[in-house]
């Protein structure tokens, strides 16, 4: 049974816990419009901010923007560094635009599955796969002759966030069902299907591929209203290692093998929640660190451990219409940033 006393104790405990992340700057990013994925690139000090109509490119050392990728409503963004190539997801309705890393020019255009989500390089085939949410499948696109050359249709269900483990699987959440989908990523078909209980509306998602275990950002933790969980997953049979509480509307996790930290930003409390894996099966909450409501996507530096959250401030919410419907609040002009958070 939930115990709100219970959680309140442990939520004010873990505010005053060791690590010291903290708001160090707010970056302003040109555009009243729309974000989604943040994809930092470490070795070349490079961040890449999804933006609705183009992927911002940013200096992670000096925070100057370096270059703008034209799109048309872009979601995520993957680097292959051996072929100095970038690719973003698409939808308009459905597609992976291809750059060139060092000079932001397009290359090309690949048409994949209707509203292509998630995007990632499997090492193992030395392929791209999105997750196209619209058609509910995965698509996977030979990086070098940019044709698609396979992919898993008639999923069902709504496909989210995704992750691979480099050596032939993919790990898939599917958000309304409530499960983990273990996929072979050479064979190209589903091997196994997870409930990730009390874990509810799993949205992110990376992975500790040295130990073998998938991390979700879950939206909701049955039981406990109003508020999310971080859930371990051994990625070898699907066994449930952890659930611990985090804020309201995750949307990103990412993890820090040389720290053994795992970072959840939740954008309904504004709160980036980071764990520490004390062993493959244990983690404890080091910090609860503010961030600011809205910001829900995140990336982060591997060499200095600073994390990259976007946001934008917004106008009161507005009355539902006629018909019942609840309507989004407006963005206020000049208010898209990028925080950066760090000790």
């Amino acid at each position: 049974m939930y115990k709100p006393l219970l959680f309140a104790t442990l939520l004010i405990t873990t505010l005053t816990a060791a690590t010291s992340y903290h708001l160090l700057k707010k970056i302003a990013i040109p555009g009243d419009y729309g974000w989604d994925y943040l994809t930092a690139d470490s070795d070349a000090r490079r961040l890449y901010i999804s933006h609705d109509k183009e992927v911002v490119v940013l200096d992670l050392d000096s925070h100057a923007i370096l270059g703008k990728i034209p799109g048309d409503d872009v979601h995520g963004i993957a680097i292959i560094k051996d072929l100095n190539r970038g690719f973003i997801s698409a939808t308009d309705p459905g597609s992976v635009t291809v750059f060139d890393l060092k000079t932001f020019a397009v290359i090309g255009k690949v048409t994949v599955g209707e509203d292509p989500n998630a995007i990632f390089y499997d090492r193992k085939t030395q392929h791209i796969f999105t997750i196209d949410r619209g058609s509910k499948r995965v698509s996977a696109i030979d990086p070098e002759t940019l044709k698609v050359t396979g992919a898993i249709e008639n999923l069902g269900g709504r496909t989210e966030h995704a992750i691979s483990d480099n050596a032939g699987h993919i790990f898939l959440n599917m958000q309304d069902r409530g499960t983990m989908l273990k996929i072979d990523s050479v064979a190209m078909k589903v091997t196994d299907t997870w409930q990730l209980a009390p874990c509810a509306l799993p949205s992110s998602m990376d992975m500790d591929r040295a130990h073998n275990r998938v991390f979700v950002g879950c939206r909701s933790y049955t039981d406990h209203p109003g508020i999310g969980a971080m859930t371990g997953v051994d990625a070898a049979n699907g066994h449930i290692v952890a659930t611990l509480p985090i804020g309201p509307g995750v949307d990103a996790t990412e993890f820090n093998p040389a720290k053994g930290l795992v970072y959840f930003s939740s954008g309904g409390d504004g709160t980036m929640s980071v764990f520490h894996e004390d062993t493959p099966d244990k983690y404890s909450l080091v910090q609860t660190a503010k961030t600011q409501t809205g910001a829900r996507t995140m990336a982060l530096d591997q060499k200095t451990g600073k994390a990259y959250l976007a946001v934008s401030d917004f106008g009161p919410t507005p009355p539902p219409g006629s018909d019942g419907k609840k309507s989004r609040p407006k963005m206020l002009p000049g208010t898209f940033s990028i925080l950066v958070m760090g000790e």
